[in-house]
């Protein structure tokens, strides 16, 4: 059973966990080895394979088992900018275990709408949960990293920088007054927050120095 709770909530946070029992334990880890989640989506900036979140729950299903699956959302301020932290938590009735996944909202997004960018954010930060949960490696094959970018590479969801990576790689771009446009293309993203977190000691380093202005 999947249950997909939508309400966003501030001040919130998830700081105490349920330690799973053996039976929990034991049919965890059952999922985590024989769950098989393929790559059903094209990213066409980046021209790679990914899965997504849809994915991910519609693989899961038939593993369950009896469990239940929840996911939430809560709204996290972070440096002045907005997160989507989303927990993913299975539970057997009586023991529970839970993992959350962090999403930021992007500033502009064109030809979307607020609520569009706040459910984006939330299918990513979902999606990095429920990897998380499952032991999902979203490390892309290798025909898929290679975007002709000065061999830097692009990584799908689960490895971005961090929030506060994210909130350094901007504040560097806005005090070097780097041209972001020039910056992504240079570092093979489609947006701050979808660098890659294998590129960020590059591309901070090059932040810092100007070289991508």
């Amino acid at each position: 059973m999947v249950n997909s709770d939508r309400s966003k909530s501030v001040g919130e946070s998830a700081t105490t966990i349920d330690l799973p029992d053996h039976h929990l334990i034991e049919k965890l880890s059952k999922i985590q080895r024989t769950l098989k989640a393929p790559k059903g989506q094209t990213n066409a900036f980046g021209k790679y394979k990914y899965r997504s979140c849809e994915d991910i729950l519609t693989a899961v299903k038939p593993h369950l088992d009896g469990l239940i699956l929840k996911l939430s959302d809560e709204i996290v301020e972070v440096g002045g900018r907005i997160y989507v932290k989303a927990m993913a938590s299975i539970a057997d009735g009586q023991n529970s275990t839970y993992v959350c996944g962090w999403a930021r909202e992007a500033e502009d997004k064109k030809g979307m709408g607020a609520a569009q960018i706040t459910g984006a954010a939330s299918s990513y930060a979902r999606k990095y949960a429920l990897n998380g949960l499952f032991c999902i490696d979203d490390t892309k094959d290798a025909d898929h990293t290679n975007n002709g970018t000065q061999g830097i590479q692009m990584n799908d969801a689960s490895t971005f920088v961090t929030p506060k990576q994210h909130s350094e790689l901007m504040d560097l771009i806005d005090s070097k007054g780097v041209d972001k446009v020039k910056f992504l293309k240079w570092i093979g993203a489609d947006s701050v927050e979808h660098v890659a977190a294998s590129n960020y000691k590059k591309a901070k380093a090059a932040l810092i120095s100007a070289v991508a202005k």
